[in-house]
């Protein structure tokens, strides 16, 4: 065997195909590939020469170097994510180990309290049950404890049975606890919730896996203001050590209220934080009551609630990361509202969305973003863009509340009280208003105003109603008033615009962020061309919205829906100040709404032809099944003092103007042309609408061969309700100069991510990149003259600008009665968003 040794340091090749490489070497090599894993021909080169340590060394030597340290690399990479992998599946393991034990536990109580129940129902004569044998969820609704004072003593004594009875909550039988609704325990779920069943009050439960340390996870949950939107304050009043380490405190907490038909509520709590005896960290709490402490007077515009027995068990976790067990037990003092708003109070189901499984998503996000440091759009880190959503939601639900405490006070009314307005001369007060206006003008005689109002909703989806204010703002909002609004905040007090209609061009959506399941959107609004001020007519500008959209996902169950937006300025500073307005609607049944959550809307025909064809032929469950909502409006204005009741005028009618839309939105909406079967009305929308759909499949049996659809029967109703649901997505347009879109099925819709009414305003040359507009002028005439062609695959633009990805499509020329061209249609065949 050949072989060549390096002296002074150099390495040894055995037959040039191995290499033993000195420490020095090494040591050379692993620099330079810190600098540079995947080192040109040239740079290594260069590298022999800068460094005479390798100079015996080939360079294909070396180039197998840097392909085996690259290869050890990735596999070390690999290895350290399966073993996460590992450590997270071992977890959940465990904890799903842990629910199986507990509902073996609760099966057990139960079969023995049947079978109790089932002898003393045979046998009447058996005197009565035992206390001993009281299930314990009847049991707790009696007092555990009697009263006792606020000493240190008797503090330690309310903790330590609280501690108690939240362990028997979070990990045994204390509470019957059923699967939450709609969700599916699994290793990519956001954990396992299960609400209570039987128990008095509201309560929730969730168990899940979080990539931070049971200190960082405890001291996330206790600034409950950060991820609880409802809370709006925190006070410690006190706080005493105990002899095990553990810390007793004394809270005063504040929540919103989420509407205008209801008041806020608050609390008087014990907070009881210690380390159990295997390393876990518990945080619990209750409420205190006046016989326990005698210095809780009511505060005024908010209702006491109680806080029972509830926390969070945080367990430290393998490898890293916690296990926790969150548990909120309320009883939110229904009583104390109308009738028709105690089903958000009554609700364990909302409790679980709105409470106990925000506590567990934010946890994820936090450690999600740990693991992905980085700085997202506009510069601005994930931190920031949380901050700036949490001051959207907390500003809106100020103006929601208007508490006295923030400067808020009722203005006069015109005799109808059903907008409110309130006005705020202490704007500092207001959250992000503790600067002055900008352009260096003071606070000093400015006001805010608040127009608000609720409203009941019959049959409305609150996700698809929000989903279409977003996405069609023209249908509902007047850009002059958002441009006065604008100019108040950013650019001074302007002359007030009066009622003209300002104009305006496209609107063009940036995100900025977004949380891990999408549930919550946050995004800048760009309107383009809005004229701000009658004397700015001429130079039209772009004006900015900050946008925080949530409640979107219409399989979410329990949770409410958010449309929140604030003029900003370009260059948005993060204390910029901002004033909230939007819409709330919150869904007052229980049930799961069926529909399908990709329907795209199509008010256009239920608003001028009154047809159930934007409501996907049907989709809805039969009439009988009715559901409510309530939504919310409030909106904000700056002004100067001198023209506050000017402007208060203009904000009560520009209210009532929305209001006016949102009804006809919901109106189109609801499936109230559903008969008490659940079938559709004969017209399923206008004449030419069946014609058209007669066509079209016509037209495609004569060019192409084949049936575009598969009608149950011959009727023009049958046709185009099959045509409606088709998969691929089906689109006509003009025959004209510039080609615009007429119809469209669902599927087209969806695409085009738009309505029949928006539909109308896209061009056909608007949806294809050049080299699509380029293809398709030279098939136009082949349509018109062979009546049909096919379209190799390509991208396309949706109305929000997002790409779109089709396998082919296919054209062809539509001819009405007399065989002529009336229009051309295209259908593109298995379309993605890119």
């Amino acid at each position: 065997m050949m072989s060549m040794s390096c002296k002074d340091g150099k390495g040894v090749m055995d037959n040039g195909k191995y290499v033993r490489y000195t420490p020095e070497q090494v040591e050379a090599l692993e620099r330079v590939y810190h600098e540079c894993p995947k080192p040109s021909s040239i740079r290594r080169q260069q590298l022999i020469r800068d460094c005479p340590i390798l100079s015996n060394i080939e360079t294909k030597q070396i180039k197998v170097w840097f392909q085996n340290r690259r290869c050890r690399e990735k596999q070390r990479k690999e290895a350290s994510r399966l073993q996460s992998v590992n450590r997270k599946l071992n977890a959940m393991n465990k904890l799903l180990m842990e629910e199986n034990d507990r509902l073996q536990k609760q099966v057990s109580h139960l079969v023995y309290e049947n079978g109790y129940f089932r002898q003393h129902t045979q046998n009447p004569a058996l005197p009565s049950k035992d206390s001993s044998c009281e299930s314990v969820v009847t049991s707790s609704q009696q007092p555990q404890h009697p009263p006792r004072d606020a000493s240190p003593a008797g503090l330690l004594s309310i903790a330590e049975e609280t501690l108690t009875e939240f362990l028997s909550k979070a990990t045994g039988t204390a509470v019957e606890w059923v699967q939450m609704p709609g969700m599916k325990p699994g290793p990519d779920s956001i954990g396992i919730v299960a609400i209570s069943h039987g128990c008095p009050g509201v309560a929730a439960r969730a168990c899940g896996l979080v990539g931070l340390e049971p200190t960082r996870v405890s001291e996330i949950l206790k600034d409950r203001p950060a991820w609880f939107r409802d809370c709006r304050a925190v006070d410690v009043l006190n706080v005493l050590p105990t002899s095990n380490g553990g810390t007793i405190e004394v809270l005063y907490m504040q929540l919103y209220a989420p509407t205008t038909l209801a008041p806020a509520r608050d609390f008087w709590l014990l907070r009881y934080t210690t380390v159990m005896e295997d390393g876990s960290l518990v945080v619990c709490e209750r409420s205190l009551s006046n016989t326990q402490n005698s210095s809780m007077p009511p505060v005024l515009s908010f209702a006491r609630a109680e806080i029972l027995p509830s926390g969070y068990l945080i367990r430290p976790c393998d490898g890293g990361g916690s296990v926790i067990h969150i548990v909120d037990h309320m009883n939110l003092e229904a009583w104390n509202v109308p009738e028709v708003m105690r089903p958000l109070y009554e609700s364990s189901t909302i409790l679980a969305q709105k409470t106990t499984m925000a506590a567990l998503r934010h946890l994820k996000q936090i450690s999600l973003e740990v693991s992905q440091s980085s700085t997202t759009n506009w510069g601005r880190q994930p931190a920031a863009l949380r901050a700036l959503g949490q001051k959207l939601s907390r500003g809106f639900n100020e103006a929601i509340n208007g508490f006295a405490d923030e400067g808020w006070s009722l203005m006069g009314t015109d005799g109808m009280d059903d907008v409110t307005i309130l006005v705020n001369s202490s704007p500092d007060k207001l959250m992000g208003l503790n600067m002055s206006f900008s352009n260096g003008l003071p606070s000093i005689g400015h006001v805010v105003l608040c127009a608000k109002a609720s409203m009941l909703l019959q049959n409305v989806p609150p996700a698809i109603l929000v989903r279409f204010l977003r996405e069609h703002r023209s249908e509902w909002a007047d850009c002059n008033v958002d441009a006065y609004s604008a100019a108040a905040v950013k650019i001074g007090p302007c002359s007030f615009p009066g009622s003209r209609m300002g104009s305006t061009g496209s609107q063009v959506t940036l995100p900025l962020a977004h949380t891990i399941e999408h549930e919550e959107l946050l995004e800048v609004v760009k309107l383009e061309g809005v004229v701000p001020c009658v004397e700015d007519s001429i130079m039209p500008r772009d004006m900015f919205l900050l946008q925080l959209c949530g409640g979107m996902d219409e399989s979410a169950v329990g949770t409410c829906a958010e449309l929140i937006f604030a003029p900003i300025d370009p260059s948005f500073a993060d204390d910029a100040p901002l004033l909230p307005s939007g819409f709330r609607i919150i869904c007052l049944d229980s049930k799961k709404d069926s529909s399908s959550p990709n329907r795209t809307l199509d008010l256009a025909s239920a608003l001028e032809v009154g047809s159930a064809v934007n409501k996907g032929f049907g989709e809805y469950n039969d009439a009988s099944g009715s559901t409510r909502s309530v939504m919310t409006i409030a909106f904000e204005f700056a002004c100067e003092s001198h023209m506050q009741d000017t402007v208060a005028s203009m904000a009560r009618q520009y209210v009532r103007s929305v209001i006016s839309s949102v009804q006809r939105v919901a109106l189109a909406l609801s499936p109230s042309h559903l008969n008490v079967c659940g079938s559709l009305l004969p017209s399923l929308g206008t004449p030419e609408a069946h014609t058209l759909a007669r066509w079209i499949c016509h037209s495609y049996r004569c060019y192409l061969g084949s049936e575009l659809v598969k009608s149950a029967g011959e009727g023009s109703d049958s046709i185009l309700k099959t045509l409606w649901h088709h998969p691929d997505a089906v689109l006509c347009c003009s025959i004209k100069a510039m080609p615009v879109f007429n119809f469209a099925n669902q599927s087209g819709l969806d695409m085009l991510e738009t309505t029949l009414v928006a539909l109308q305003d896209i061009t056909l040359e608007k949806i294809f990149d050049d080299n699509g507009r380029k293809s398709l002028s030279s098939q136009l005439p082949q349509i018109m003259q062979q009546g049909f062609a096919c379209l190799q695959g390509g991208i396309c633009l949706s109305s929000m600008s997002r790409p779109i990805s089709y396998e082919r499509a296919l054209a062809w020329k539509v001819l009405n009665e007399e065989e002529n061209a009336h229009c051309i249609c295209f259908m593109f065949m298995n379309w993605s968003f890119v």
